[in-house]
């Protein structure tokens, strides 16, 4: 009987057995699934990817991690006639990698950037301003031990990069930057410009010179661009969607009953508060950072006020801004003969929509010559050429001639800008005196322009140069700057339906004498320092704007100009002055950028400016071309022996490009990589120093221990390997065990 009974207890046994071996292999497959899925989680295919990613390459050849997502937030405060604007950028980052985000990104060219903050969880981090040097340092340090930080750089006064270094698997980092600016007042319209995406620049090739260093002669090679790496960020091509995308909102506090409010290239939803207070939002409620943002508002009456002023007084100092807008006279004088040069950009960022405005816009100033005038056109692209050989009198044949001409244009090829600029200043006019006028339709997508500034500068002569920027993002630091250099006038055309009306507002620009000599006189015994200087020339609907540090409060200030044969004054009380933050950082910003114009004069001592440049730069907390805004936080994140990738985030084709156009054999690799595929790679930080001697690396060695997916590998072996021994003894060979066998071992 007991045998019976063990045998019972053996079978029940067996059959625990069985279930734990069933459990065994039920576990140990669960977890090499479990732990094979997010090994699978941290890598993707290109084809896996449903959205505009840029990739980071891994050590499994054809898998990749996905790098920090970027998404903006844009609020903008209009106050009177200074707008303080503050974006919020989240890096996402949706892999198991430790990351650093770079961002390179548009502000607006006279932008006064004086905050960065960081936010990591519930805490800001308060940027701190730093010599450039010393703040990369900072910033460099930062990241190698494993903090937190973040690094604003401006690369060109409309180009900043944003560095974000250590941002944890599955985090997100917030970054706030902050600038105001001046709100543009011109034909009776204020206008404000928040640019959303960096145009793509050509950056002409290093050439060698022959050079000299002390007393032996040598080769050396001239740069035009010697931050080309900084300023070529990733661009995604259109059929990988679009990416970072841009909410944003406008609160206007104009000081005056508002009129119409409109949005000239995004669809807005306006909220009035009463006549003088109104609030806005963009329709969508993301956008994607593909083209600027442009709005304008008009007062009331359909006339803004001629003349403006307000004050700040920090630390005992006043300091003042000035806005006064001529008025216009009719004017009987017969306008001397002109000789025009139009310059026109066929290169391969002007293809699409900008080619088709330039082409539209060329012929309307075509038709718009006079009888008496001269005018030639340049085209460039790789190559340049003339359609005259030097500038023909204005007749039916000519302008025939011109108008086939402007008709063929087709856009293709690089940026040779260069060589087109000086064609067009030469003078040809020494057996006629005309009055020389060159006007440049162009996207500005150019990296050297420093080098385009000094040439202006050197060969100029009395030409006055007109700049029109094309397409829906222009590099308007170099339209607007080129235009001041030449004692001329800036304007944009970003839709071909604008064409007709903005060229129509250029040329009468072009048709009327400048409003000339301007000068400001302050009251008797005042000192003033006054930005630009010296004032530039005003053309018709043109607003005189002028930040000025003084020593005195009261008084009267005096301006005056003429406009061609009629003087012209007004007298403004400064105790009328309006209080307003922020003027004093508008007056050190004008200051920076009138030092940054002076550079290009040869004659100018350049470590001496660029001495007073890091000095105001300080002094008022602003970025500049010296000086860097950097945030650390003061514990550090990243574990010791994580590895951490450099993602360069990609930016969107600007609206209209044809990407194939711009994107050819001859551009920046990472580019090129664009073309090649919607998904992009890079390169990955520290990479090669993290590799055992002697052995490269060509991706990133994904980190050990953010996830079980080791624990649980080797959990799931051992029971295997358990499960495979109860096998083994369970169904061993062996006799049959049957009852008549108990009952014999019983006895």
């Amino acid at each position: 009987m007991s045998a019976i009974l063990l045998s019972t207890y053996s079978h029940r046994v067996i059959r625990c057995l069985d279930r734990l071996l069933i459990a065994a292999i039920l576990v140990a497959i669960f977890s090499i699934s479990s732990a094979h899925a997010e090994g699978e989680s941290r890598l993707v295919t290109p084809d896996e990817a449903t959205t505009g990613a840029l990739l980071l390459e891994s050590l499994e050849p054809g898998r990749y991690v996905e790098a920090p997502r970027l998404a903006t937030d844009v609020v903008i405060s209009v106050s009177g006639p200074i707008a303080r604007t503050r974006v919020t950028q989240r890096f996402e980052n949706t892999s198991d990698l430790w990351v650093e985000g770079v961002y390179v990104f548009p502000l607006p060219d006279e932008a006064a950037v004086d905050t960065l903050k960081m936010q990591i969880g519930d805490h800001f981090i308060e940027g701190k301003i730093e010599e450039k040097k010393k703040a990369r340092e900072i910033y460099e340090a930062a990241k190698r031990a494993g903090k937190k930080a973040s690094l604003l750089v401006q690369e060109r006064p409309n180009i900043f990069t944003n560095a974000v270094a250590n941002i944890g698997p599955g985090e997100t980092i917030i970054v706030q930057i902050e600038y105001q600016e001046t709100v543009k007042l011109e034909d009776n319209k204020f206008s404000l410009r928040f640019p959303m995406v960096v145009t793509p620049r050509f950056n002409p090739q290093a050439i060698a010179h022959t050079v000299s260093f002390d007393a032996n002669a040598g080769w050396g090679t001239v740069d035009p661009v010697p931050d080309r790496d900084r300023i070529e960020p990733p661009v995604l091509h259109p059929d990988a969607g679009v990416v970072n995308p841009v909410t944003l909102s406008v609160d206007i506090d104009a000081g005056f009953p508002l009129g119409d409010i409109t949005s000239s290239y995004h669809k807005i939803s306006v909220d009035r508060q009463g006549t003088r207070h109104a609030t806005l939002v963009l329709r969508e409620e993301t956008t994607p950072a593909n083209r600027d943002f442009e709005l304008v508002w008009l007062p009331q009456n359909g006339a803004a006020a001629s003349a403006a002023l307000f004050k700040e007084t920090i630390e005992g100092i006043p300091y003042f801004l000035l806005m006064v807008t001529p008025p216009s006279y009719e004017t009987t004088t017969k306008p001397a003969p002109r000789e025009i040069t139009f310059v026109v950009d066929t290169s391969g960022s002007m293809s699409g929509t900008s080619i088709r405005q330039a082409r539209k816009s060329l012929a309307m100033a075509v038709m718009r010559l006079q009888p008496g005038d001269a005018f030639n056109i340049i085209r460039f692209s790789d190559q340049t050429d003339q359609l005259f050989p030097r500038a023909r009198p204005v007749n039916a044949e000519t302008i025939g001639t011109a108008l086939n001409y402007v008709d063929a244009l087709t856009a293709n090829g690089g940026t040779m800008m260069l060589p087109a600029l000086k064609a067009a200043l030469v003078d040809h006019s020494a057996s006629q005196k005309y009055l020389r006028q060159v006007v440049f339709l162009t996207d500005g997508a150019i990296g050297n322009e420093q080098q385009l500034f000094e040439t202006i500068t050197a060969e100029r002569g009395d030409a006055r140069i007109f700049t029109i920027g094309i397409g829906s993002a222009p590099n308007s630091y170099f339209m607007s700057r080129a235009a001041e250099l030449g004692q001329g006038a800036f304007t944009h055309i970003g839709d071909v339906a604008e064409v007709a009306e903005r060229m129509s507002a250029l040329f009468e620009k072009l048709e009327s004498p400048a409003i000339i000599n301007v000068k400001l006189r302050w009251p008797d015994g005042a000192q003033a320092e006054t930005w630009p200087s010296p004032i530039p020339d005003l053309y018709k609907g043109e607003t005189l704007v002028v930040a000025a540090r003084a020593d005195t409060i009261k008084g009267t200030l005096h301006v005056s100009g003429a406009d061609g044969e009629t003087p012209w004054k007004v007298a403004l009380p400064l105790e009328g002055a309006a209080n307003r933050k922020g003027v004093s950082k508008l007056w050190a910003r004008k200051k920076i950028a009138a030092l940054e114009l002076a550079r290009t004069r040869p004659t100018v001592d350049r470590m001496a400016l660029d001495n007073d440049i890091l000095n105001i730069a300080l002094a008022h907390n602003l970025i500049s071309r010296l000086t860097s805004l950097v945030a650390v936080d003061v514990t550090p994140s990243r574990p010791d022996g994580e590895n951490i990738a450099h993602a360069d985030i990609p930016l969107n084709p600007p609206h209209g490009w044809e990407f194939e156009k711009v994107f050819g054999e001859d551009v920046a690799p990472r580019q090129r990589e664009a073309l090649a595929s919607p998904l992009l790679r890079t390169r990955v930080a520290e990479a090669e120093a993290m590799a055992p001697a002697g052995q490269g690396r060509t991706g990133v060695a994904l980190p050990q221990g953010a996830t079980l997916a080791d624990t649980k590998l080797m959990r799931g072996a051992g029971l295997l390997t358990l499960a495979l021994l109860l096998l083994i003894l369970m169904f061993r060979p062996q006799a049959a065990y049957s009852l008549a066998d108990a009952k014999r071992d019983a006895r």
